[in-house]
C-alpha cells in the first residue's frame, strides 16, 4: 500500500480498526526479538569490539554521553513542529557556543551540504528545487585549497557546484569571481596562521568580496569562543559523533545566521535536494545536550583518566623484554586524546604491528588498534578517546598474552612461479549488482609483477606477486578527493585467473581473467629516402 493511500485509509478508521496485521504484524510471530542490553549485537551474530582506534564512523564513532541518551529518550515521547523545534534548538546552541546562530544536521557532511545549498540559493526556494541543475544561477562555484580536498567534499559536490581547486594565494585571488558561492577549507590550527592558505590568509585575501567561508572541524574539540569564527570564518561544521560524544548520526554548524537559516530551509523536513539528510527530533535534542554537556565536562580529569589507562597498559606490556612504549599527547584541536605507542623489533618477535592489528581486529576479544612500521621498528597504537572503564585491563592482558607467545622466524622465500603472467589480461569483474570489464597489463620478473590497471575511467599502476599458482595484485589511485584501492587475490591456471577483490571500505568483488591474444601481424617497414612527394 502506498504511503499516501495508507494515510488516507487510517484517517477513515476508528483507532481500534486502524491496526490491521499488515501494519503491526501478526500476533504470535515466531520471529525472535532482538535482545537488548550488552548482548544486542551478539544476538544478531555481530561481535562488538573495544575501540582503541578513535572516532571512526565505520566502528561506531563515539559513545553518547548519558545526558545525550536521556535527552533523546525524553524527545521520543512527544511530537513537535520541526521549525519551532529547530529555531529553539539552534538559538540555544548558538547561545552556548557564543555564535550568532546554529544548525543541527544529520552529521557534519550533511551540514556542509546544507550550507553549500544555502550559499548557492540564498534561501530562494525556486532555486532550491532546481538543484543540482544550476543553470541560470548567479553562484555556482566553490573554491577549495588543494590541501583541503578530502572524501567528505562529495557533500559539497552533490549540490552541483563546480569545484575550483587552488594551490597558492595567487591562484585563490584569481579564482574569486562573481560566480563564487563559498570557500571551503579543512580546519587548521592557529599556530599555522602563517601558512600561505591558512584561514587567516584566506580571510585577508577575500574579505573585500565577502565570500562565505566554511571550515570543516568535524573531529575537533569544541572551542568557546570559537577559534575559527574569531579568525574570520563565517561558519564552522562539527560532527556530533566524535569528540563531542553526541548522537552519531548528527552534527551541527555554527556561524552566520542568515546563511544558516537558508541552510535549515534546504534541509529536512523541507522538501528539496537535502531532504535525504533527515535529522530526528531525538537527535536534535541529543545534539543540544551534547553541546551543553561539553561546557560542564571536566576535560582535565578526562585526560588524567585516559593517561592512567595508558599507564596501566604500558606497565603490563613492558614486562615483556623487547617491548617499549611511549605516550603521545596531541596538542592540536582535532582527534585530541592521548595515544600509547607500543613498539618492538619485528625480527625478534617475528610479527609486525599490521599483523597484530589484524589479529586483534578479527578475533575475540576484538580490539581495534592502529599500527605502524618504520626503520625496522613496528608496533601498534592505543588511542584512548573512546575507551570505556574496565577496558584498559582487557587490552593490557590481550596485548601481554599475545606478545608473550613464541613465534618461529618466517620463511620469506617465495615459491617459484608456476607460470609467466607477462602480457595483457582481460578482467571481468562482478560487483554487487553490475559487471565491468577491466584490463591489466603485466610484466613479470621472477615472483614480482608490475604493470598497469585500466579501469572504467582511468589507468593506474599495478604491482604484485605470484607464488606457485597464487597471485596477488594491487592498484591504487587518487581521483580528486578519493582514494580507490583494488587488491586482487586468486589463482592462475594456464591462460585464466580467478579470485576475489578487496576494495577497502567499498567491500568486495570477484573476478575472472583471460590472457588476450592480440598479436599484431608481422610487417616489414619501408623507410623513405627523402621528403614526401604527396600528402
Amino acid at each position: 500500500m502506498k504511503r499516501r493511500n495508507l494515510i488516507k485509509s487510517l484517517s477513515l478508521l476508528p483507532f481500534t480498526a486502524a491496526m490491521p496485521s499488515q501494519l503491526f504484524g501478526k500476533s504470535g510471530s515466531n520471529v525472535s526479538a532482538v535482545e537488548t542490553g550488552e548482548n544486542i549485537f551478539r544476538s544478531l551474530g555481530v561481535e562488538p569490539l573495544i575501540n582503541c582506534r578513535g572516532t571512526f564512523t565505520i566502528i561506531g564513532g563515539s559513545i553518547e554521553r548519558p545526558e545525550v541518551r536521556a535527552a533523546m529518550e525524553a524527545a521520543a515521547h512527544n511530537f513537535v513542529q520541526y521549525d519551532e523545534l529547530g529555531d529553539a534548538v539552534h538559538a540555544k546552541i548558538a547561545e552556548v557556543t557564543q555564535a550568532e546562530w546554529a544548525l543541527v544536521s544529520a552529521g557534519c557532511a550533511a551540514g556542509m551540504k546544507h550550507v553549500t545549498a544555502a550559499c548557492v540559493t540564498g534561501g530562494n526556494p525556486e532555486k532550491l528545487i532546481c538543484i543540482p541543475n544550476l543553470t541560470g544561477f548567479e553562484k555556482t562555484e566553490v573554491i577549495i585549497p588543494a590541501g583541503s580536498r578530502n572524501v567528505y567534499d562529495h557533500s559539497i559536490r552533490n549540490i552541483g557546484v563546480t569545484i575550483i581547486e587552488v594551490n597558492t594565494p595567487e591562484e585563490l585571488v584569481k579564482a574569486v569571481n562573481k560566480k563564487t558561492a563559498m570557500i571551503y577549507i579543512m580546519a587548521d590550527d592557529p599556530a599555522d596562521n602563517d601558512a600561505p592558505l591558512s584561514l587567516v590568509n584566506i580571510v585577508r585575501l577575500t574579505k573585500a568580496q565577502n565570500i562565505p567561508i566554511l571550515v570543516d572541524a568535524a573531529a575537533e574539540v569544541l572551542t568557546i569562543p570559537n577559534i575559527h569564527l574569531q579568525r574570520g570564518a563565517h561558519m564552522v561544521a562539527y560532527s556530533g559523533g566524535k569528540a563531542i560524544c553526541g548522537p552519531q548520526c548528527a552534527g551541527f554548524v555554527i556561524g552566520q545566521k542568515d546563511i544558516l537559516m537558508s541552510a535549515w530551509q534546504a534541509s529536512a523536513p523541507h522538501h528539496g535536494p537535502c531532504r535525504d539528510n533527515k535529522v530526528g527530533r531525538e537527535e536534535m535534542l541529543g545534539m543540544l545536550a551534547a553541546v551543553q554537556a561539553w561546557t560542564t565536562r571536566d576535560h582535565k580529569q578526562e585526560w588524567k583518566t585516559w593517561l592512567s589507562w595508558l599507564d596501566l597498559i604500558s606497565k603490563r606490556v613492558t614486562k615483556i623484554s623487547g617491548i617499549s612504549t611511549s605516550v603521545f599527547e596531541p596538542v592540536s584541536y582535532s582527534n585530541r586524546s592521548p595515544v600509547l605507542r607500543i613498539s618492538w623489533d619485528p625480527n625478534k618477535f617475528n610479527i609486525t604491528g599490521e599483523e597484530v592489528a589484524e589479529e586483534f581486529g578479527r578475533n575475540k576479544p576484538r580490539i581495534a588498534v592502529g599500527s605502524m612500521s618504520k626503520d625496522n621498528i613496528t608496533g601498534i597504537n592505543i588511542t584512548t578517546g573512546q575507551m570505556q572503564p574496565g577496558e584498559a585491563e582487557q587490552v593490557a592482558e590481550r596485548v601481554y598474552n599475545f606478545m608473550s607467545q613464541t613465534r618461529t622466524a618466517k620463511n620469506n622465500d617465495l615459491k617459484a612461479p608456476a607460470v609467466s603472467l607477462t602480457g595483457t589480461w582481460k578482467f571481468d569483474i562482478q560487483f554487487f549488482s553490475s559487471k565491468s570489464a577491466h584490463q591489466i597489463t603485466l610484466t613479470q620478473d621472477g615472483n614480482w609483477l608490475q604493470g598497469s590497471h585500466k579501469g572504467d575511467f582511468s589507468t593506474r599502476e599495478c604491482v604484485g606477486t605470484i607464488e606457485g599458482n597464487e597471485i596477488k595484485l594491487k592498484s591504487q589511485e587518487r581521483q580528486a578527493a578519493d582514494n580507490l584501492t583494488y587488491i586482487f587475490s586468486g589463482t592462475v591456471a594456464g591462460e585464466t585467473m580467478s579470485g576475489n577483490i578487496h576494495m577497502g571500505e567499498y567491500r568486495t568483488a570477484t573476478f575472472t581473467a583471460t590472457r588476450t591474444q592480440n598479436k599484431r601481424p608481422r610487417q616489414k617497414i619501408f623507410v623513405p629516402q627523402g621528403p614526401p612527394l604527396a600528402t
